[in-house]
C-alpha cells in the first residue's frame, strides 16, 4: 500500500526563503559584514542551543515567556538563544583570557521567540550584531553611533533617524523620585508608551510598579520633552539635578551627540528621543533605535545600547559592553515594501544557451574561461529552443545571455544579447575572451 502523501507545510512565525529574498538577503549580509569589518570588528560564531540557565531572566519577563525550551535526550534544560547578546555575555567571560579587551566583534545568526507574528517579524530570524566588549568609555557609544549610521547609507537609505537615549536620565529621574528599585517594571511600562499611550502607561505603572500618579505623570514628563537635542537636553537636566547618575547620564549624552556631530554626521540623522527604553533589562546607558522616514510604522531596523553588568552573572571580571543589531528581516520587509529590492532568481550575470547539442563542451569551456575572468555563469542544462532558453534567462533574472551554434563557431565568434535593453552584439573570440569580456562587463555596468 503505499504510504499518504505528508501535506508540505511550514510552522507559523517560520518561512522558507526562495532564491529571490535569499539573495537580497545575503546581499545585505554582505553589506553589513563590509561595514562592521570596515571598524574592526571580527565575527564570531556560537551555538544555537545553552543551558536554559544561561538565557533565564537576563532579558525580561516576556523573553522568558517566549524562549523556545526543552530537555534533551542527556536530561538538560536547554534553550535556543532569543538574541545574540546574552550569548555573547557567556561566550565573553568564557573566552576573556584568550580573547583580552576590549573585544570588538560581529556576530550574523537565526535566534528564535515563540512570539506573535507580524509584519517583518516572524518566530525565526536572522540578527547581525556588532558589540565591544571591555570598556564603558563613550567613544565606543559613539562608534555605535556611528557603525548604525554607516550602515544604512551602505544598504541605500537616507531618509532615517537614529532615535538616542539613555537609561542613566530616566534611572536619575526613577532615583530622584526615591523608585530607583522599581526600574525593571517601569521600563517595561515604558516601552510600551507608542503602542498603549500615556493613560495605559500610567496605569501599567501603577498595577505593576507601585507609583502613584503623580510619579508615573513625572516619569512621563521626562518622555515628552521636545525641541533640539540641545533643548532636550536643557529641559532634562532639572528633572534629575541631585542624582549623580543622571547628572553624568546629561553630560554623556552631550559629549556623544557633539563628537558624532564632529565625526560628520547630520544633525537630522540623530534624535535624542526620551521616550524609548528598550525592553530589555540588561541595558545600562545608552540605547539606540533606528526609523526609516520613509516607513516609520514598521518599528526599529536597527537597536541597541549599553550594558555594564550582563556579563557580571557569569564573572567577576568587569567585562562592560555596548552595541547594536540590525533587523534584517524587518529591513527586507520595508525594502520590498518601498520597491527597494533588485530582482532576481539567480546569482549568475551571465547565461550561456546550449543551442547546438553537439558543441556541450565548447560551451563549457568558454563558461570556465568567463568564471576565470570572475564573471558568475550559468550553462543552460538542455539543448531546447533558443526562445525557451531566453525566457528563462529572463525570468530568472541573468542580465546578458551569449548564444553561439554551428555558423557562429565557424566563423569563431558569438552573439552577446543584453537581455535588459533587448540588444545585440557579434563579438569575436579570434584573440581570446579579452574583448567577450569587456562587452559583458559595460553591458553590467550600464
Amino acid at each position: 500500500m503505499t504510504a499518504p502523501l505528508i501535506t508540505p507545510r511550514t510552522l507559523k512565525g517560520f518561512r522558507d526563503y526562495l532564491p529571490q529574498a535569499m539573495i537580497a538577503r545575503e546581499r545585505l549580509i554582505g553589506t553589513a559584514q563590509r561595514v562592521y569589518r570596515s571598524y574592526g570588528f571580527s565575527p564570531i560564531d556560537t551555538p544555537a542551543l545553552e543551558y536554559l540557565e544561561i538565557l533565564t531572566g537576563k532579558g525580561s519577563d516576556e523573553t522568558d515567556r517566549q524562549l523556545y525550551q526543552f530537555q534533551d535526550h542527556g536530561g538538560r534544560h536547554v534553550g535556543l538563544r532569543f538574541d545574540l547578546t546574552v550569548p555573547l555575555a557567556r561566550f565573553a567571560a568564557q573566552h576573556a583570557g584568550e580573547l583580552g579587551v576590549p573585544f570588538k566583534r560581529y556576530h550574523i545568526a537565526p535566534v528564535w521567540r515563540g512570539e506573535n507574528t507580524q509584519r517583518g517579524r516572524y518566530r525565526e530570524f536572522l540578527q547581525c550584531d556588532f558589540d565591544t566588549v571591555g570598556t564603558t568609555s563613550v567613544a565606543a557609544d559613539i562608534e555605535t553611533a556611528l557603525v548604525i549610521h554607516d550602515l544604512m547609507l551602505a544598504i541605500g537609505f537616507t531618509k532615517f533617524t537614529i532615535h538616542v537615549n539613555s537609561r542613566m536620565l530616566l534611572n536619575g529621574l526613577l532615583q530622584r523620585l526615591g523608585v530607583a528599585e522599581r526600574a525593571g517594571d517601569i521600563l517595561r511600562a515604558l516601552d510600551k508608551l507608542s503602542k498603549i499611550g500615556h493613560d495605559k502607561v500610567v496605569e501599567e505603572m501603577s498595577r505593576t510598579a507601585g507609583l502613584d500618579e503623580s510619579q508615573a505623570r513625572e516619569v512621563l514628563r521626562l518622555t515628552q520633552l521636545e525641541g533640539t537635542n540641545e533643548e532636550i537636553l536643557d529641559q532634562a537636566r532639572p528633572l534629575v539635578t541631585g542624582s549623580e547618575i543622571g547628572e553624568a547620564g546629561v553630560e554623556r549624552v552631550s559629549e556623544m551627540f557633539r563628537n558624532i556631530r564632529a565625526a560628520g554626521v547630520d544633525d537630522r540623522r540623530l534624535r535624542l528621543d526620551v521616550s524609548i527604553a528598550r525592553g530589555l533589562d540588561y541595558y545600562t546607558g545608552v540605547v539606540f533605535e533606528t526609523f526609516l522616514e520613509e516607513l516609520p510604522d514598521i518599528g526599529s531596523v536597527c537597536s541597541g545600547g549599553r550594558y555594564d553588568n550582563l556579563a557580571g552573572l557569569f564573572t567577576r571580571q568587569q567585562l562592560p559592553g555596548v552595541g547594536a543589531s540590525l533587523g534584517l528581516d524587518r529591513l527586507l520587509a520595508a525594502m520590498e515594501e518601498l520597491g527597494k529590492l533588485e530582482s532576481a532568481g539567480t546569482t549568475a550575470q551571465v547565461l550561456i544557451a546550449y543551442f547546438d547539442k553537439t558543441r556541450l563542451g565548447d560551451y563549457l569551456r568558454l563558461a570556465s574561461q568567463l568564471r576565470g575572468r570572475d564573471l558568475s555563469v550559468e550553462v543552460f542544462p538542455e539543448p531546447k529552443k533558443l526562445g525557451q532558453q531566453l525566457k528563462y534567462a529572463d525570468t530568472r533574472g541573468h542580465a546578458v545571455a551569449i548564444v553561439a551554434g554551428g555558423d557562429e563557431f565557424a566563423a569563431n565568434n558569438c552573439q552577446v544579447k543584453d537581455l535588459r535593453r533587448a540588444e545585440s552584439h557579434t563579438i569575436s573570440l579570434t584573440d581570446g575572451v579579452d574583448l567577450l569580456v569587456q562587452t559583458i562587463r559595460q553591458i553590467l555596468a550600464s
